[in-house]
């Protein structure tokens, strides 16, 4: 069985943007791929209306727009979250092209919100951010000139998807934990792996970042978060008895 995709559940989330051009002109892309839900961290004062000026048509989005004030907050109530990145290191694993994620988060549209999120043009998403992040994309690019415009890179992710939407879509009734219960997840497991000293606060941020990534890229509905809970709540019940 199959179903139209859902593209109003995917949300555009742009981190502190520069300018309120850009802003702009990633409406208007968004318009052109089937997007609507636009979503800003932190974003510029427009003293000028150039976000409307270069919207160019697709007002309407900007006029809908969703503003918060930290990336935790725009994101809670979303079941999975993309962030995009450039720059590999050693901490930023599996990252992947938009067209092979394209076709995993199309049938995960029926029942969950999808956010797919974009950094400051210069520097794109800090570690925090990253940190928030269920999976990773990068667009592929001439080594010469890697980097792209805010709105180029938001118009090559919308039009993967768009394309990936086309196309007959699994029907999938898995509702996938929201944000913010897998962040109440996260500090549970740091708070129990600090009791038990399976990490320090010399270690801790970059163990979490891992367990981050194993977690997300597991996709775990509430039900198994709570279980995940529940077993941390009896380590640390069983660790307090064993103490003297």
């Amino acid at each position: 069985m199959s179903h139209t995709a859902n593209l109003d559940n995917i949300s555009i989330v742009l981190v502190h943007t520069k300018t309120a051009g850009n802003i702009g002109a990633v409406a208007r892309c968004m318009m052109n791929m089937g997007l609507s839900r636009l979503v800003l961290v932190r974003p510029p004062l427009d003293r000028h209306g150039d976000a409307m000026k270069f919207a160019a048509g697709a007002e309407r989005i900007l006029e809908h727009a969703a503003r918060f004030g930290t990336l935790s907050e725009a994101i809670a109530d979303h079941g999975l979250v993309v962030g995009t990145s450039r720059q590999m290191s050693k901490r930023r694993k599996n990252v992947r092209p938009p067209r092979e994620i394209a076709h995993e988060l199309i049938p995960l549209l029926s029942r969950n919100r999808v956010a797919l999120v974009f950094g400051r043009e210069v520097n794109g998403l800090d570690n925090e951010d990253l940190a928030l992040c269920n999976e990773l994309i990068a667009i592929p690019s001439s080594d010469k000139f890697p980097s792209l415009n805010l709105s180029h890179a938001v118009m090559v992710v919308a039009y993967e998807l768009f394309l990936a939407a086309g196309a007959p879509v699994p029907a999938m009734d898995r509702i996938l934990a929201s944000s913010s219960k897998l962040e109440g997840l996260y500090a549970h497991l740091r708070d129990t792996l600090m009791a038990i000293q399976f990490i320090d606060t010399d270690n801790a941020e970059r163990i979490m970042f891992s367990l981050r990534q194993l977690f997300g890229r597991a996709r775990p509905d509430a039900r198994e978060v709570s279980i995940i809970r529940g077993i941390l709540t009896e380590l640390e019940r069983r660790t307090t008895q064993l103490k003297p």
